[in-house]
């Protein structure tokens, strides 16, 4: 799917964006290189972000800190790596999450939604937090977080995963009234999107599952970097507190994931 791209839309800005090794995250940061931005990605794995940073052009657009996005020393090291390397920090894309548990939620352990919380939520928080102090809080800014349609409705068998993405909705709301003025904060509701991180929602059953759609297709990484390019850029300007989904149509045909 081809999207118009604005060579100039973020030149001479810089990005943060979380969970950028491969996927969404990587799709976001190659947006938002190609529209003029310089980037720093972060992901757990130091092989495939030096491979994103690669295909992102090398250091001259991009720069890679390896870490865990729940550990405030490497949210820390990240940020100040960014500033270091290009001077400035503009946009935060909150973009790493994870599922690692499936099932009714009270079948669900404590520790395992503490985990979920703690980065799908809470370190999101924390990312703005670093960000602020080192940056944003003086210069100004644009957050985006990136939540789900399972934030909104139900969704069989991950409903820890989707508790985790409401509190975030609620929180992106909560941020951009606070942070106003300066600091916009916006996220962005996927569907199911076809990356390896949501393969077991949509692996044999792909055709089944896209009849809930009004568009008939799954989400691409593309589509969502779209999305979060145009909350980030200044085609936002007098957008805070706000969520886009971008969903294929399933939400307004009463579909499911």
């Amino acid at each position: 799917m081809s999207t118009a791209v604005s060579p100039a839309r973020f030149r001479g800005r810089v990005a943060l964006v979380t969970g950028a090794s491969r996927g969404i995250g990587f799709a976001v940061a190659e947006r938002l290189v190609a529209e003029g931005a310089r980037v720093c990605v972060t992901a757990r794995s130091a092989g495939p972000l030096a491979e994103a940073v690669e295909r992102l052009g090398g250091p001259r657009h991009a720069v890679a800190v390896t870490g865990k996005a729940d550990d405030d020393a490497h949210r820390a090291e990240a940020v100040e790596r960014t500033l270091d390397a290009f001077g400035r920090l503009d946009v935060l894309v909150n973009n790493t999450g994870i599922n690692p548990v499936f099932g009714p939620v009270l079948d669900l352990t404590e520790s395992a939604w503490r985990k979920v919380f703690d980065v799908n939520v809470l370190a999101a928080l924390g990312w703005l937090r670093r960000a602020r102090e080192a940056w944003m809080g003086e210069h100004g800014g644009s957050v985006v977080n990136m939540t789900a349609v399972a934030g909104l409705k139900p969704a069989t068998g991950i409903g820890v995963y989707g508790a985790s993405k409401a509190a975030l909705i609620h929180l992106t709301e909560q941020l951009g009234q606070e942070l106003g003025p300066h600091i916009r904060v916006n996220s962005v509701a996927p569907a199911v999107v076809k990356t390896r991180f949501a393969s077991k929602l949509y692996e044999d059953r792909e055709q089944q599952l896209t009849a809930d759609y009004a568009l008939r297709r799954l989400g691409t990484p593309e589509d969502i970097a779209a999305a979060v390019a145009y909350l980030a850029s200044d085609d936002a300007s007098w957008v805070t507190g706000q969520t886009l989904v971008v969903d294929g149509g399933l939400t307004t045909v009463g579909g499911g994931i």
